[in-house]
This record gives structure tokens, sequence and C-alpha cells, in this order.
């Protein structure tokens, strides 16, 4: 899965979807998408991402009171 950086506004590949899903989870582990050589997986915090359209992450996966 492809999520954006707000701040380079380059790609990331999420490496580790369960993660992205789980609101107790703050980061997740991905990489950027940009230039020939595949880059190092680095930790992303959630606030950081957005989808590609520019559109943000689910209230769900980032606030573990969500329901409340």
């Amino acid at each position: 899965m492809f999520l954006r950086d707000k701040k380079s506004n380059d790609l990331v590949e999420i490496t580790d979807v369960g993660a992205l899903f789980d609101p107790d989870k703050d980061a997740v582990s991905g990489r950027f998408h940009a230039g020939e050589e595949m880059q190092d997986v680095n930790a992303f915090s959630k606030t950081e991402l957005v989808f590609p359209s520019g559109e943000s992450l689910p209230r769900c996966w980032v606030d573990v009171h969500y329901r409340d």
C-alpha cells in the first residue's frame, strides 16, 4: 500500500499494513518510493501520512477512542 508523506510529498510504501490499521500504533514501518534505488525501511508517524489523493487517514486507524 502506498501513502504520501506530508512534508516531502513523496510516496511511502507501507511494509507493515497491520500496524497502519491498528489505532494503538502511532507509527508504521515503510520506505520512501523515490529515486532509482530501493530505500531503507524507516518508521513514519501516522499523523504525517495521507492517501496519495491528499485525503487524511480514517479516524479509526489513528484514534483509539474513535467510537467515543
